[in-house]
């Protein structure tokens, strides 16, 4: 696995935006009524996601990030227990609902396997590096 110089080149990251994206358009054309609770939870669950991707990353420790990415993968399980309310209520469809779900998934897929790798690496973040290590 490349080592990421910034938390943008994270694929996760950039599925997590993908899915804000999404969720924000359906909620900005209207289709979540005045549901203003639901609103709030399903896009606050969404965005959590990235920022959390996000936020550890620039902690730029593996211990910090590893713990911030198994909030972003519990944010996500929130976003999909959320999709089936929204999907319960009629705020979208059963393909929106799978499009949504999918994306979800794929996102946990790979959140965990950046938890595997960092697991298993020798690597302690750039907080860590000495500056001989910094400058290669």
């Amino acid at each position: 696995m490349a080592t990421f110089k910034t938390f943008e080149e994270i694929h996760a990251w950039q599925k997590a935006r993908e899915l804000n994206m999404l969720v924000g358009n359906f909620i900005d054309s209207g289709r979540f009524k005045s549901n203003f609770r639901l609103i709030n939870q399903i896009e606050g669950s969404a965005g959590s996601i990235m920022d959390n991707i996000a936020e550890g990353f620039e902690r730029s420790g593996n211990k910090e990030f590893l713990q911030f990415l198994y909030i972003a993968k519990g944010s996500c399980g929130e976003f999909r227990s959320q999709l089936y309310r929204a999907t319960d209520r009629n705020y979208i469809q059963k393909p929106e609902f799978d499009e949504l779900f999918a994306l979800s998934k794929e996102i946990i897929n790979w959140l965990q396997k950046l938890i595997d790798y960092l697991q298993t690496s020798e690597l302690k973040g750039t907080k860590y590096m000495t500056r001989k290590e910094d400058n290669k």
